[in-house]
């Protein structure tokens, strides 16, 4: 059973209080490995190591950062497939989406800012003809990155990557429930050859090492992606001491589709937004609004498909579903399936608990019949389960969609283009997708609205988010002595 250690400053350590927490296979139920179980101490230990590296750190020219920052995409790439294998151990998700997902994005994430960090300049101004006013970017100091369990190398890259290239220094600290490929990535990034304390990672529980992270005043900046509950934590602590925060919480995405929708590729794409990942990504269109005239098509052919699932084995490669992450989530899963039922629901497909190894499988999950304002409409599930609801009129689907507290993204399906404009713009989302899904371009600024999100990540904002600008203003005299 391996067992998995903090790297601070350079050096791989145990946590300070000797505590390890047991690592489960979500497929088997079996713990596999030990996490760190770390406290404030060794939060402490983390910062002031990114502290004294930044004034370093800082001072390297982007060019020397980005050289860096591409060893880490290069061991990516050629570690691709254990890193692929141990994703999939470690979070239960079907190997074939680890190895065509996850672990290609991460290497990605390292590719894409080490080149946009060569685009942030700042901007110059000639006033008058004595006067001249410019920026400049500089790094903000040591930050903190909080990653969740569901995209965990993913997610985790997608922070330190714009981080370490605007010249900061990092104490990752990756979800304490899916933690190996941090673990793997701390060892690429001393045999990439990163400066000791520059990127520290730090495993644990958040109820331990939460409130160091937030409050210390060594840390400029908090990145952070997971429930809104967390990230209403995090803002009470840190919001006051008037740090930096990007938050990215939760969704309860809807999904829009009138009877004009380009119909196979619709329905394809929406069983895919379904249920990717077994549901467990921010992004997945868990409530689905269906014009009436399509409604019982399009429920009669969803049900077809998504009861032609395959769950198990998330190592098995014609495995669709694999298992969700812990068996507490699975329990929180089949208790909003329970309420579903309790509040007039109809389950058309899946509905229950598989038991195949010992481990913590869900069937995919198909509802009708439920208010719009029903918990199972309202509140993030994160798994397997879907609901859908016909609607009347533009304004009705919009009215739904926008119902919920959550604001992350939506879906629109329908090949009027004067509608689909008139959708995007009504729909209280940071991202609204029409006629497709998870179809990002990096450049493009990426957030909620809502309780789902605080601040925008991804291209030049993140970039800026990391950096501080000063404005320098000169004026000179031009008349000769």
């Amino acid at each position: 059973m391996e067992k998995i250690l903090n790297y601070i400053n350079g050096e791989w350590i145990a946590p300070s209080n000797g505590q390890f927490l047991p690592n489960k296979n979500p497929a088997t139920g079996a713990d596999y490995s030990l996490v760190p179980d770390s406290d404030a101490s060794d939060a402490e230990a983390a910062i002031f190591a990114a502290h004294a590296a930044f004034p370093a750190w800082s001072k390297t020219t982007v060019r020397e950062r980005s050289h860096l920052i591409r060893k880490l995409a290069d061991l990516i790439k050629e570690n691709a497939d254990t890193l692929a294998m141990e994703e999939t151990i470690d979070n239960g998700k079907p190997l074939k989406i680890a190895g065509t997902v996850d672990i290609p994005r991460s290497e990605l994430n390292f590719r894409f800012f080490a080149d946009l960090a060569m685009s942030l300049h700042g901007e110059a101004y000639r006033s008058d003809s004595n006067t001249m006013s410019y920026t400049e970017h500089t790094p903000l100091g040591p930050v903190v990155c909080i990653s969740p369990w569901n995209l965990p190398l993913y997610l985790l890259t997608w922070k330190i990557a714009p981080a370490l290239a605007a010249g900061c220094t990092v104490v990752a600290k990756p979800s304490e429930v899916t933690p190996m490929t941090a673990y793997r990535l701390s060892q690429f990034t001393a045999q990439a050859g990163f400066p000791k304390g520059v990127l520290n990672f730090l495993h644990g529980r958040g109820s331990l090492l939460g409130e160091k992270l937030c409050t210390d005043p060594r840390v400029k900046a908090i990145s952070f992606t997971g429930s809104t509950q967390t990230g209403r934590s995090i803002s009470t602590l840190a919001a006051p001491l008037f740090k930096k925060l990007a938050l990215e919480m939760g969704g309860k995405n809807p999904v829009v589709i009138f009877k004009d929708a380009e119909y196979e590729k619709m329905l394809t794409t929406v069983v895919r937004s379904s249920f990717s990942n077994q549901g467990q990504i921010c992004l997945c269109g868990s409530r689905i609004f269906i014009e009436k005239p399509l409604y019982e098509q399009f429920k009669k052919d969803f049900v077809q498909r998504v009861s032609q699932l395959k769950v198990g084995d998330p190592l098995n490669s014609e495995t669709d579903l694999g298992a969700v992450v812990s068996k507490s989530h699975m329990e929180k899963i089949l208790s909003y399936i329970k309420k579903a039922r309790d509040e007039g629901g109809r389950i058309l497909t899946g509905g229950e608990q598989l038991k195949i190894s010992g481990g913590y499988f869900v069937k995919p999950t198909v509802i009708e019949n439920l208010d719009y304002l029903s918990s199972v409409n309202q509140d993030e599930i994160f798994g397997p389960v879907v609901t859908i609801t016909p609607f009347d009129s533009e304004d009705h689907a919009v009215m739904m969609a926008n119902s919920t507290r959550y604001g992350l993204a939506a879906s629109v399906w329908t090949t009027d283009l004067n509608r689909s404009q008139r959708m995007a713009r009504k729909i209280d989302a940071g991202i609204v997708w029409i006629n497709t899904w998870m179809n990002r371009d990096l450049r493009t600024p990426f957030g909620g609205v809502k309780e789902s999100g605080y601040g925008r990540e991804g291209g030049i904002e993140a970039l800026k988010f990391f950096s501080e600008v000063k404005t320098i203003c000169i004026e000179t005299s031009l008349e000769n002595p």
